[in-house]
């Protein structure tokens, strides 16, 4: 019985060597691989030239009449856009924006895209608006004339982004549910 624990202490010392001379080899191995993949030895100033992400350039896309097109959604709507530069003239459906939207609430947010970049009155729209109501087509003529003004001059997108125009407005309609009403409304409860 007394030979039992120096037995164990010995296997457990074994392996215990095992295990740092795999960890060993392993470094080694490593520090090779990575040579190997970097190739010669990088000065720092490459490595901080490595580390920043690429900028990314936008560029102007216009049509061979010089517009710029764009699709915006909101709800159920989708608006199709066209901006050229002109007088400030906004065209939905082939009707006057005044006509098309009475409401002065959803001509302001059409105008919104225009008074954040500083470009009211330099550009014409026009724009054909399926689906949804009045509101959802607001809001996706909105989206559609922010994104065309950023195809139109790409150093307008950080002023549109951070406002939020070029953010797909994600939230519609919640769909029914059997055993209840509405989406969440339950039917009236009788207790007897």
């Amino acid at each position: 019985m007394a030979d039992e624990p120096s037995v164990m202490e010995e296997a457990l010392a074994e392996a215990q060597k095992l295990q740092n001379q795999e960890k060993m080899e392993e470094n080694t191995s490593s520090e090779n691989e990575s040579d190997q993949a970097t190739g010669p030895s990088l000065n720092t100033d490459d490595k901080q030239q490595v580390d920043q992400p690429e900028t990314i350039e936008y560029r102007q896309i216009v049509d061979e009449q010089g517009r710029s097109y764009s699709t915006g959604k909101r709800k159920d709507a989708t608006a199709r856009v066209w901006l050229k530069p002109g007088s400030g003239k906004i065209e939905i459906n082939g009707r006057q924006l005044e006509t098309y939207f009475a409401r002065p609430v959803l001509r302001m947010l059409i105008h919104q895209p225009f008074e954040v970049a500083n470009r009211k009155n330099q550009f014409d729209v026009y724009s054909t608006v399926k689906g949804g109501g009045l509101s959802g087509q607001a809001g996706a003529v909105r989206h559609g004339i922010a994104k065309a003004l950023t195809l139109f001059e790409p150093e307008l997108r950080d002023p549109l982004k951070k406002g939020g125009f070029l953010t797909r407005d994600s939230r519609v309609v919640e769909r029914k549910k059997y055993g209840r009403r509405k989406a969440r409304r339950s039917f009236q409860f009788s207790k007897r």
